[in-house]
């Protein structure tokens, strides 16, 4: 009898003892379950978090404007914010083009970069000046021998557009154009200008001089950032002193404010610009404007038309400053 109760007791305890084991293995599946779950929760606000740090793609940051090219008349454009360099829109931006006189927009930066005195007296060449008349290039008013200033020849260049005023800076600058135009082509480089070639500090149509509206834009932002270029590039006329052959002086007209009076846009205002054309280049313009605040600048080239049609490249940078 004690033997049964023994054993009936053993039996007791040895499923007490299985019975406790089954609860601390349950409590220990139920409690890791709520922590695997804790942590898969902590996993993902992290993961979320991190997602949410990380920077923004190339497209996703840009979100570049489509511009509707059936009402666009060149055939490559770009619009750039000047503060941070970011396209605000662009067609065929990477499309190789002919400069035409917007290489003089370089020609004024290299001159002014490296031309000390702008008081200097520089003597317009008489073989240059022939040179140059002879391939119709455009001139800004200064006569074969005449004496001019580096400053006048800034102004010269940019606003009329004149030949004989870049041929001037490039002599003074570097002792010839050809000279000139290696500084030209190691300050493009430096600028990331992978798809430009200078051969003349003027624009006079080469082949091998060539360019792209995305270039381009990266120069002007450069150039911008001269106090003195931002000054010339934005004024609208600029009298020249008097000299032996210009008793009176005379004045220089923007060739691009002279294509219309209002600059006007409708949240800003066209500040300033310059001009380009060639027959193979077709009518090219780059501009600076400020809209709302902030500067931009606009670079459109090839678009159809001459100096006597209809300004098709100043419809253009309206159109294209009003997508901002």
């Amino acid at each position: 009898m004690r033997r049964r109760t023994r054993r009936r007791k053993k039996r007791n305890a040895k499923g007490m003892w299985i019975s406790v084991c089954c609860l601390l293995i349950l409590f220990s599946i139920l409690i890791g379950g709520a922590v695997w779950r804790d942590l898969g929760e902590d996993r993902k606000t992290v993961e979320t978090q991190a997602e949410m740090a990380k920077p923004l793609t190339i497209e996703a940051a840009e979100q570049v404007i489509k511009p509707d090219l059936t009402e666009i008349y060149s055939e490559a454009g770009i619009v750039v914010r000047l503060k941070d360099g970011k396209v605000m829109t662009q067609f065929n931006q990477n499309e190789r083009i002919f400069p035409a006189s917007l290489t003089k927009i370089m020609t004024c930066i290299i001159a002014i970069e490296h031309i000390e005195d702008l008081e200097e007296t520089v003597v317009i060449s008489p073989e240059r000046y022939n040179e140059l008349y002879v391939q119709e290039a455009s001139m800004a008013g200064f006569l074969p021998g005449e004496e001019a200033r580096v400053i006048d020849l800034l102004y010269g260049s940019m606003l009329p557009s004149g030949g004989e005023c870049s041929s001037a800076l490039a002599e003074c600058a570097a002792g010839s154009e050809e000279k000139f135009v290696e500084l030209m082509n190691e300050k493009a480089e430096q600028l990331g200008m992978k798809e430009t070639h200078y051969v003349n500090a003027t624009g006079l149509h080469d082949d091998r001089q060539y360019s792209t509206v995305k270039d381009i834009s990266l120069l002007l932002q450069y150039a911008l950032g001269n106090d003195i270029f931002r000054e010339i590039f934005c004024t609208k006329a600029y009298a020249v002193l008097p000299t032996p052959k210009h008793l009176d002086g005379f004045v220089f007209q923007s060739s691009m404010f002279s294509l219309r009076d209002d600059w006007t846009l409708e949240e800003g205002e066209i500040k300033g610009g310059k001009t380009g054309y060639t027959d193979q280049a077709g009518l090219c313009l780059a501009t600076m404007a400020l809209v709302r605040g902030d500067e931009y600048i606009a670079v459109t080239a090839k678009a159809d038309g001459d100096h006597s049609t209809e300004p098709y490249h100043v419809y253009d940078a309206f159109a294209l400053y009003g997508l901002i």
